[in-house]
């Protein structure tokens, strides 16, 4: 299975909506369609969208991190929302939720950072 990747960006957040598997061959296509995105639209935020996201390796999360790094360098914030429990389960064992944050929804997750979805 291959990696859905859904863009949709409001004001300064960049909505990601992953479907399918994030793994070692769909990390990098990820890591650069959001760096470009980022410098395109002047990006503050990010929320990630993992409710259809059926599998993440190492890679993956290497990707996930890698962009709260830099978003947090730019004074924002990353949200994770609506996390598939399998995903949510490889994120718990990483410590990832010990610095992102999740909410339940997408629209939960733009109106804590005060975009009207």
């Amino acid at each position: 299975m291959s990696l859905g990747i859904d863009f949709n960006v409001k004001e300064s957040v960049l909505c990601i909506r992953l479907t399918g598997e994030l793994d070692h061959h769909t990390a990098e296509t990820l890591r650069n369609q959001v760096s470009e995105h980022m410098e395109r639209y002047d990006i503050r935020h990010i929320v990630l969208n993992l409710e259809e996201l059926s599998f993440m390796d190492s890679s993956g999360l290497g990707v996930v991190l890698g962009r709260y790094k830099e978003i947090q360098q730019l004074g924002g914030e990353m949200i994770v929302c609506a996390i598939s429990p399998a995903v949510k389960r490889l994120f718990d064992m990483s410590g990832l939720f010990k610095i992102i944050r999740l909410e339940q929804s997408e629209q939960h997750a733009l109106q804590t950072l005060g975009v009207a979805s």
